[in-house]
């Protein structure tokens, strides 16, 4: 191809950020589709941005083809992608997180179970395809509220909070009776005792262990009728906080114990009465990342940091290793949830162009367009708004976000389809 390349693996969602962050250090990339068929329900990976795209093929033709590009770095692109870069990036001999611990990386049972056998704080868990074994846990454990969630998914996508026996059994069916958001079977439920506290994000992006941490959020989340929690707004925290210094600290050494020493990691955590607990992490870039919005609140973005640190990894560790980030002023990402339902007819382009205008918005992504079908949110990919709000001062942050959320409801003109009940918000 006449030119350095790398490989991007399932590259869905923000994933699409990467492509131009390899080709502003001046290298191509090529995609590998982890699956036959692309992931349905994650945003698509932008073809026009690559030199290549490749659908793996477990019959060793996929490393061959790879092998004779000679990439620079094969990485994931988001969370689906994580097993087979591992698998990908090792047997070609560049920078790796290696293949001992990816099922730990990917499988949240497995994930807890490494992280706690490193001595750090967990939930109590239990895997099972068995309802009436997961009440007898979590009575016999004392596990009220507890939670039910697929074994490897994404964005709360069926998650649960039981807070007794009939709500826990009600989520067994829920579960087992769908597919992941990455199109997988879920063919057992991920039980776990309720960590009660605050829950944060921290993101980081690593060069041989030495991370860079590029971001803590602390998440703002409102709870459904239904038990389901959603996400509302992601709050930017002053690394000085002192929450901040705790929940770092637990992410490094959480992050050696899953060998997840190179490229991108994304973490949540609830800190509890008796400190930070892990939730889980993805070996990947946040699902939040906008370099735009994250270079004004924080200087960089974990898309510009991944190239440089697999590109020119000498200059990360000089410039970001073992280092946190500045906030350089007040952020917050909100996601808008709707009670509405029915099919999408208008979108009220006068009021996005308001919000838009709005002086601390950086940014708003529609999530629908006329003709798609609106729900009622019961979790992140059912949030039919995001948007990325940023300005020196916290009121006019808060002044922004007030006026979006009374408004909200108005972004889409909504035909009610059938006999649709909505289930609000709380």
């Amino acid at each position: 191809m006449g030119r350095a390349v790398g490989v991007l693996v399932d590259a869905y969602g923000t994933g699409n950020y990467l492509p131009a962050a390899f080709h502003r250090l001046g290298i191509g990339v090529v995609h590998v589709q982890s699956s036959p068929e692309p992931i349905s329900r994650m945003q698509p990976w932008d073809r026009s941005r690559y030199l290549d795209g490749l659908v793996y093929r477990p019959d060793g033709s996929t490393e061959r083809a790879l092998k004779e590009l000679g990439p620079r770095f094969v990485l994931p692109g988001q969370e689906p992608g994580v097993r087979l870069a591992d698998r990908l990036s090792e047997a070609l001999g560049v920078r790796t997180n290696g293949t001992q611990f990816s099922e730990a990386r990917r499988n949240k049972f497995k994930m807890i179970d490494a992280v706690a056998a490193a001595g750090l704080r967990t939930a109590a868990q239990l895997l099972t395809d068995d309802a009436e074994k997961a009440v007898a846990w979590a009575e016999d454990n004392g596990h009220w509220p507890c939670v039910a969630k697929p074994l490897s998914s994404a964005s709360t996508d069926g998650v649960f909070i039981c807070r007794d026996a009939d709500a826990l059994r009600a989520a067994f069916p829920s579960i087992l009776g769908s597919t992941t958001v990455f199109n997988g079977t879920n063919t057992q439920v991920l039980v776990q005792s309720f960590l009660e506290g605050t829950e944060y994000i921290v993101d980081t992006v690593s060069v041989d262990g030495h991370a860079y941490v590029c971001g803590v959020w602390q998440y703002e989340k409102r709870l459904l009728r239904n038990g389901k929690p959603i996400y509302n707004r992601d709050l930017l925290v002053s690394p000085t906080d002192p929450a901040a210094a705790a929940l770092i600290d637990y992410t490094r050494a959480m992050l050696d114990a899953l060998r997840i020493h190179n490229g991108p990691a994304h973490t949540e955590l609830i800190i509890t009465q008796d400190g930070p607990a892990l939730v889980e992490v993805g070996a990947r870039v946040n699902g939040h990342l906008h370099p735009a919005f994250h270079d004004a609140c924080i200087g960089t973005n974990s898309a510009d940091l991944t190239a440089l640190a697999y590109i020119r990894p000498e200059q990360f560790l000089a410039e970001y290793g073992d280092r946190v980030y500045r906030r350089r002023q007040p952020a917050v990402v909100y996601n808008a949830p709707t009670v509405r339902a029915g099919e999408v007819v208008a979108v009220n382009e006068a009021l996005v162009e308001e919000i838009r205008s709005r002086p601390s918005v950086v940014d708003l992504t529609l999530k629908r367009r006329p003709g798609d079908l609106m729900v009622p949110t019961h979790d992140l990919l059912t949030s039919p708004l995001r948007v990325f709000l940023t300005a020196p001062d916290q009121s006019t942050v808060d002044d922004d976000y007030r006026f979006i959320e009374s408004v909200r409801e108005s972004v889409y003109e909504v035909r009610p389809v059938g006999s649709r009940v909505a289930c609000g918000v709380a």
